[in-house]
């Protein structure tokens, strides 16, 4: 008897499926308060919640929190979900909340998503599945800042210093992933959370492979030892047999992220609105994709994610036009006796952006700009160059935000020393924008104060905007369903099987 059951644990053990993806990096602290390295928030993000999320359409939706409701511009309510419980069986309550809002704000850890909660004044229980967060002012993110995963108050209550924590890599969490084991230098399991409040994953484990060389990665996906990977466009368009594409389903979405040319607007060469645009229509952005993306890019046209409320429905694209370039530059003073000249800058160990700056060098050369390119390595980069703003241009990137924060790199008051606003631009209407934009709590108002700032930021050219790499996805074709969307293809992975 005892055998037969050591049997049919042991049969039930190998039936079981589990999802085989990649970690290029090992976590260095599984906290939502702490994981500010991509492979720390991406595994913190299968054992946490928030209390709300994005659902596939990019729309706020409770996940800790069931309802919520502004009783005042200022005092946001949350009605927390019913038995939701910790990986460890305790319940999860309003005090872990509370618990969170504090150690964030405490002088006890040093993270950067404190800032998004600048504007907070307090958080109190009102009772065991009631949130009362009552802020300064009326503050447009005053929802989303909640997306921050929850820690649980009996198990961190009586830490000292949360930093150094073991607690870190032995994390306990309300999400659908359990962290079963970590290991330096080595992979990570996740198992199924039985009791997820939303229902059992569907797939039993998760198993990252530890692979910091994208080379090694690219192989297990060839040798169908991982059900899903990354590819470059390289890749994708040249390395892909049929036996290849047979056991995966290739996804190609919009990328997170815009690389740009900025301009350095204290520099009397570039305040001339005249300049930047004819630099602008003498870069031909479609052949940089060509070449760099073989066509897996998009155009970028402005400084917020295309696809959410900030992106204009109707956006005015410059087109490729060297002829009006070179009529630009004559009207501003410049020819083939003056030609115009400027130096760009930017980080040598990235290839793409170092191939992108040589290009736009042979593109400006036809219509008689001369281009130096300044490439170094980028701790030097940021040290010598970005942070002191010493720079004519730059070529550099940001990632795209699905609520975007405007203030960080446009208002005139980031234009300071650690300041994001590395172009110096300054446009009062711009900053009026954004401070009204700031304290209301009604994302429709948001969105048309945000796609005004879209086109006119558009229109000034403090950057020329260059492209948005696409990410392209292989996944096991065997794994579904599969819903491609705005915020990528995981947001249903609970649904996922995995025959």
């Amino acid at each position: 008897m005892i055998r037969l059951l050591l049997i049919s644990f042991f049969s039930i053990t190998l039936l079981g499926s589990t999802l085989h993806l990649s970690l290029g990096a090992n976590p260095s602290r599984i906290n939502p308060l702490l994981a500010t390295d991509s492979a720390s928030g991406e595994i913190s993000s299968w054992i946490f919640n928030g209390l709300v999320k994005f659902d596939k359409n990019a729309k706020i939706v409770g996940d800790l929190a069931e309802s919520w409701e502004f009783e005042e511009p200022t005092k946001l309510i949350f009605h927390l979900k019913k038995g939701v419980k910790w990986h460890d069986g305790e319940t999860f309550d309003a005090e872990d909340v509370v618990f969170t809002f504090s150690l964030l704000k405490s002088s006890k850890i040093f993270t950067p998503y404190a800032s998004d909660f600048r504007y907070v004044e307090s958080v109190k229980a009102r009772n065991s599945l009631t949130v009362e967060v009552k802020y300064k002012e009326p503050y447009f993110k005053a929802l989303s800042i909640w997306m921050i995963g929850i820690l649980p108050k009996h198990i961190w209550m009586d830490v000292e210093d949360p930093m150094t924590s073991e607690l870190n890599r032995r994390a306990v969490g309300t999400g659908p992933y359990m962290l079963k084991s970590l290991q330096n230098s080595g992979d990570v399991l996740l198992e199924a959370n039985k009791d997820y409040f939303e229902h059992r994953p569907k797939i039993d484990m998760i198993h990252y492979h530890f692979m910091p060389d994208p080379t090694t990665q690219f192989l297990m996906l060839k040798a169908k030892k991982l059900d899903m990977g990354s590819l470059t466009p390289l890749q994708t368009e040249r390395q892909l047999s049929p036996s290849f594409l047979d056991y995966y389903r290739i996804v190609q979405l919009p990328g997170h992220g815009y690389t740009y040319l900025g301009f350095n607007l204290r520099l009397e060469k570039f305040k001339d609105r005249r300049v930047r645009e004819a630099i602008d229509l003498a870069i031909d952005k479609e052949e940089i994709i060509r070449i760099l993306f073989f066509s897996y890019a998009k155009v970028c046209y402005g400084p917020f994610m295309p696809g959410t409320f900030a992106y204009p429905k109707r956006v005015h694209k410059s087109i490729y036009d060297p002829q009006r370039a070179i009529e630009l530059l004559s009207q501003a003073g410049y020819d083939k006796e003056n030609p115009f000249e400027f130096t760009i800058s930017t980080n040598a160990n990235n290839t793409t952006r170092l191939y992108a700056a040589q290009i736009i060098q042979h593109q400006l050369a036809r219509i008689g700009v001369k281009v130096k390119i300044r490439a170094m390595e980028w701790q030097a980069f940021l040290n010598t160059v970005v942070t002191p703003r010493r720079f004519e241009t730059i070529l550099l990137g940001w990632s795209l935000g699905l609520i975007p924060d405007a203030y960080a790199l446009w208002h005139s008051d980031s234009d300071r020393l650690g300041g994001f606003n590395l172009a110096g631009y300054r446009n009062k209407e711009v900053d009026e924008l954004i401070e009204n934009a700031e304290k209301s709590t009604d994302l429709t108002k948001v969105g048309r104060a945000y796609r005004k700032i879209f086109e006119i930021i558009a229109e000034d050219r403090p950057y020329i905007f260059l492209y948005i790499p696409d990410s392209i996805t292989a996944i096991n074709r065997k794994i579904g369903p599969i819903i491609p969307s705005v915020v990528g293809i995981m947001h249903n992975q609970i649904d996922w099987i995995k025959p």
